[in-house]
């Protein structure tokens, strides 16, 4: 081991664990009751991961809302990580970015005109109570990367965890990137292992399997990303007709990728399948892009040599970027994102969607 990886390690290692202790105390009186959980009348879905971000939690969340919203009236709640405003907000039309998060910005774009309420508040339990005196008829909460927020006592727990580094690999924070111990795992009913490889063999699937050592009643569920067409930071300048796709792109194209999210190498091993060369400009998770930022972007778009140049961005840093006053004028005309949308592999035949249905069907049983 290098001599600064051991010193890291030695001042790390101690910090961990005693993090870890005061994690387990919090827990551990959530368990006796000292601490108290919230019980709503309508059921409450919560999603999230042990680690600090780049699980895939948004477009899990947009997947639920999506395949559950013709079946019930959801309200999505989230903490808005990273506005600028204070307590509890409504999403409305009027609403930006900076007021209640991206995540939250682009779920509320998504699903408006199919009548889910959005809203954000740091005390999960005061905003589900505020959105359903704003809306009684609400009959179903999501709540997004909740799952250490344990003040809401959920229906359903789902916990996320990354193909390339799945929970038992890590180790506490600081010394790794687990906000909780493994056996957190435990609160979860459904454990998803996500940006799974398309070439995966079914003795990756029992490796898994036997590695998290679920109990019984635990579902375990593995999905992937699928990368959609090219779509315009600014629709306004471009006819449908005339967008690119990337499978058209040659070696004479050069794309500048432009990312600000927890884990871009999915992302940029996407672009890199294509033709085109791939400069990159990687930004820390949840970026928020100044006027320097935007003249860094341009200033690096205009020293690419190459017949035809794009600016490529991904879904969330899409949010950011069109609505950014900054945003170069040059540029508009040649940015676009890459939407994504979650799948599941049918191993074992089974979907989020069809497990959530049935969960939801014996709650209400009950």
């Amino acid at each position: 081991m290098a001599k600064k990886g051991l010193l890291s390690s030695l001042l790390l290692y101690p910090l961990s664990r005693l993090y870890g202790l005061g994690v387990e105390v919090r827990n551990l009186m959530f368990n006796k009751g000292l601490l108290k959980q919230h019980q709503f009348d309508v059921p409450v879905i919560v999603v999230g991961n042990l680690t600090v971000g780049g699980a895939g939690k948004t477009p899990h969340t947009e997947y639920i809302i999506n395949s559950l919203c013709g079946e019930y009236r959801i309200g999505m709640l989230s903490r808005g990580y990273r506005r600028q405003t204070k307590g509890f907000v409504l999403a409305s039309r009027n609403s930006r970015p900076e007021d209640i998060g991206d995540e939250p910005y682009q779920i509320y774009r998504k699903f408006e005109k199919r009548g889910v309420m959005v809203a954000v508040c740091e005390k999960r339990v005061d905003g589900i109570k505020r959105m359903l005196e704003l809306n009684p008829s609400l009959n179903l909460i999501v709540l997004d990367d909740a799952f250490q927020h344990r003040y809401v006592k959920p229906g359903i727990s789902i916990i996320l965890t990354e193909h390339s580094r799945p929970v038992y690999e890590d180790s506490l924070l600081p010394f790794g990137r687990l906000r909780e111990p493994i056996k957190a795992m435990d609160r979860a009913d459904i454990v998803v292992l996500t940006k799974c490889p398309e070439d995966m063999k079914p003795v990756d699937y029992s490796i898994f399997g036997k590695n998290f050592d679920l109990f019984p009643y635990q579902q375990l569920l593995f999905s992937r990303y699928r990368y959609l067409p090219l779509v315009p930071l600014f629709p306004e300048l471009h006819s449908t007709d005339t967008l690119p796709r990337l499978e058209n792109l040659s070696s004479e194209n050069t794309i500048l990728a432009v990312a600000g999210v927890a884990s871009p190498r999915p992302f940029i091993r996407y672009l890199r399948c294509f033709k085109a060369k791939v400069k990159l400009m990687i930004f820390e998770d949840h970026h928020n892009f100044n006027r320097s930022d935007m003249e860094d972007i341009l200033r690096k778009f205009n020293s690419l040599k190459s017949t035809r140049k794009l600016l490529v961005t991904t879904e969330k840093d899409a949010v950011r970027l069109c609505n950014n006053p900054y945003f170069p004028p040059d540029l508009r005309s040649c940015s676009y994102y890459v939407p994504i949308a979650v799948e599941f592999v049918p191993h074992g035949g089974q979907t989020l969607a069809g497990v959530l249905r049935q969960m939801l069907r014996n709650n209400i049983r009950q």
